[in-house]
Formats: structure tokens, sequence, C-alpha cells
């Protein structure tokens, strides 16, 4: 039973981390291409191409780790059921 509880708790901690993420990752494509403009003279252009990819980055965070947590919970929902089924009081 001990053990469910830290599995619950890791599932909440994966989905609390996407509020962290999300913008971290859109400051790491900014600040990378604001430097490589810097480096190369290239203007605001790849500024503006990987902070867009910081944002598809941020996306593809978020929906991996919803879908990691949904699938986790289905898991854990039928291995719940599979528990209450032996114990003949349905």
């Amino acid at each position: 039973m001990l053990g469910k509880g830290f599995h619950e708790a890791g599932s909440w901690l994966n989905l609390s981390i996407i509020g962290i993420q999300f913008p971290v990752a859109i400051a790491l494509g900014y600040f990378w291409g604001r430097w490589m403009d810097g480096f190369l003279g290239t203007g605001p252009w790849l500024t503006i191409v990987f902070s867009l990819f910081g944002i598809v980055a941020g996306f593809v965070n978020l929906f991996r780790i919803t879908a990691r947590a949904t699938r986790d919970e289905e898991m854990a929902a039928r291995e719940g059921r599979d528990d209450n089924a032996g114990d003949g009081n349905s």
C-alpha cells in the first residue's frame, strides 16, 4: 500500500514540472538563437527560429508528460480493478 502512495506522488511530481519545463524550453531556444545571431551576425532570424524550436520542444514535452501520466493512471486503475476482482466483495 505504501508503494502505491509513492507512485501517485511521483505522478503528481511529473505533472508539476510542466509549469517549469515549458518556459525553460522557450528561454533556452531564445537565448541560444540570440547568441547565434551575435556570433554569426544574422540579425533577429536565428532568435526567431530557435524561439520557435523552444516553443515546439515545450509542447512536445507537455504532450509526453501528460501521455505518460495518463498511461500511469490507467494502469493504476486497471491494477485496482484486478485487486478488487479477486476479493469476492463485488
